[in-house]
């Protein structure tokens, strides 16, 4: 039997699929910016917001792209009014990512307008140099403007993404990062270590031999950002995520890792609901024909057990510094499987110096933190 999430702990994701231009490390289903393809969006938008379920309440909400920031104040309008039109008002949080780019104060005072609480910056670096390297449109100097309208907006929450082990990029360039935006006053920070997906520049450069992967540069890159996030005031909640203080932690992303439920709307979205989890076409014609016609087809549709849900609570849950309690979480999901090849595991990772527990609630140590990725395909075939 798989658990009941109440309602109040349902997120909804809106996908905004368009893009200027495709940054070298991005994987994402984007759209270039053409009007017709707007238009077909809005239209889209406005027949699946009109579609969701109407015996829930979405506590969070989160837009993200592509950049939601491109569209204009007029279509951002649009947009947020359809929405609204089909769910509660009473949401917690809601999020929009921006790209420095595209930041305009009129953007700004439409999305306050609607109730946006939240604004996430796609910065990830303030070198000039290394936006290049990444294929980002935006320079240093945009950032700084696009801040300054974040900041006289007086919205109540703020992230901005860094990125870090890019191409050429030395240590003493990330702590700078990481400096500039606690100069900057931000309120959380996500920082992600640069991934190589297939179908995109840098993996061209990583096949090629011009690029090369340095695990210890990354470890290095991990223990300094750690240490100085933590001398200036952020805390870790999750592994990529640090916040100033509790109530400035992401809502839509803590739901979501702890395996509650959500809905996504656009093009390419995941939902994971009514214990299923699947996702939108990542095409807009195939994504709008499916609405119209009332046939809408999904990609990676999964029926959920509370196997799956519970393997990948532990996945998300030992990446969060909060931690697992191990038979608690067996019995949210109310089943009866056996925890002993789970339990088996724990110990050995406790023995590494990976795991550490206070009876049944476990947390990874810093140097289980490194190795998470590793902890984690560990876990998936003990479940198999």
């Amino acid at each position: 039997m798989i658990e009941r999430i109440e309602s109040k702990e349902t997120g909804l994701y809106c996908h905004i699929p368009f893009c200027a231009s495709t940054c070298d490390f991005c994987a994402f289903y984007q759209e270039k910016p053409r009007r017709t393809d707007l238009d077909t969006y809005l239209d889209g938008m406005d027949i699946e917001f009109a579609n969701l379920p109407k015996d829930r309440s979405f506590s969070t909400i989160f837009w993200g792209g592509g950049t939601p920031s491109l569209l204009s104040a007029k279509d951002l309008k649009r947009l947020g009014e359809s929405m609204l039109r089909s769910i509660n008002s009473d949401f917690e949080e809601w999020t929009v990512e921006m790209a420095p780019s595209t930041v305009k104060a009129d953007k700004l005072s439409v999305l306050l307008d609607l109730g946006v609480t939240r604004f996430s910056l796609g910065v990830q670096s303030f070198n000039a140099h290394h936006l290049e390297q990444l294929g980002r449109l935006h320079n240093p100097s945009q950032i700084d403007t696009a801040w300054e309208h974040i900041q006289a907006s007086r919205v109540g929450e703020t992230n901005i993404d860094l990125m870090f082990a890019l191409p050429h990029q030395s240590i003493e360039d990330w702590l700078a990062d990481i400096e500039k935006v606690d100069q900057l006053k931000s309120t959380h920070v996500s920082t992600y270590c640069l991934t190589f997906e297939e179908d995109t520049a840098l993996y061209l450069k990583l096949a090629q031999g011009t690029l090369k992967i340095d695990t210890e540069k990354e470890r290095a890159f991990y223990l300094k950002a750690w240490d100085l996030l933590k001398e200036l005031g952020f805390q870790q909640y999750e592994i990529s995520n640090f916040a100033r203080n509790p109530s400035s932690r992401c809502r839509h992303n803590l739901n979501t890792w702890r395996m509650h439920e959500w809905v996504g709307c656009g093009p390419s979205s995941a939902s994971q609901f009514n214990g299923r989890r699947y996702r939108n076409p990542s095409s807009l014609e195939q994504w709008s024909n499916g609405l119209k016609t009332g046939e809408q087809l999904y990609e990676d549709s999964v029926s959920l057990d509370s196997q799956i849900l519970f393997v990948d609570s532990l996945l998300f849950g030992l990446r969060m510094n909060e931690g697992i309690h191990l038979d608690a979480l067996r019995r949210r999901f109310s089943e009866t499987f056996s925890l002993k090849p789970y339990r088996v595991l724990f110990e050995k990772f406790i023995a590494a110096g990976y795991l550490k527990n206070q009876g049944d609630h476990f947390t990874l140590t810093r140097e289980g933190q490194l190795r998470c990725d590793a902890i984690g395909s560990e876990l998936i075939k003990a479940s198999s």
